[in-house]
């Protein structure tokens, strides 16, 4: 079983989602790190959505950051967010993944701050007293 799901909409994510990784090594938690732009893969993303057994995603996206909104609207699962500083120092994806229409939560932390997306997972996961 994976516990965290680390989507990034772009390899160009990859340093954000390292900082996550870093957290998460440091845990009894296990992890896997995927490529899924959910503009450029839906399909491919819809079908990672249905087949993973993770617990909580980290969605870490820039400029539109549609990515978290479309995973939490196709699972019951927790989702949080990372914006990423590509465009208007980061605001632009902040807005996107915090403005999610009702019935669609997103979680949001810092811009840039894969870290602190770890730590929220990492937090949701211990409430469930999991024996990994």
């Amino acid at each position: 079983m994976v516990h965290v799901s680390i989507i990034m909409g772009s390899e160009s994510d990859r340093g954000i989602a390292d900082r996550a990784v870093s957290v998460l090594e440091k845990t009894k938690y296990t992890y896997e790190v995927v490529v899924i732009s959910a503009h450029r893969n839906p399909d491919e993303l819809e079908e990672y959505i249905k087949k993973t057994d993770a617990l909580v995603f980290v969605t870490i996206a820039g400029l539109s950051a549609a990515l978290p909104g479309v995973v939490a609207s196709r699972t019951k699962r927790p989702v949080i967010g990372v914006p990423v500083s590509a465009k208007l120092g980061g605001l632009d994806a902040l807005l996107s993944i915090v403005q999610m229409p009702p019935g669609v939560p997103v979680a949001s932390v810092g811009v840039d701050n894969g870290a602190n997306g770890a730590h929220m997972a990492v937090r949701i996961l211990d409430l469930l007293n999991l024996d990994a």
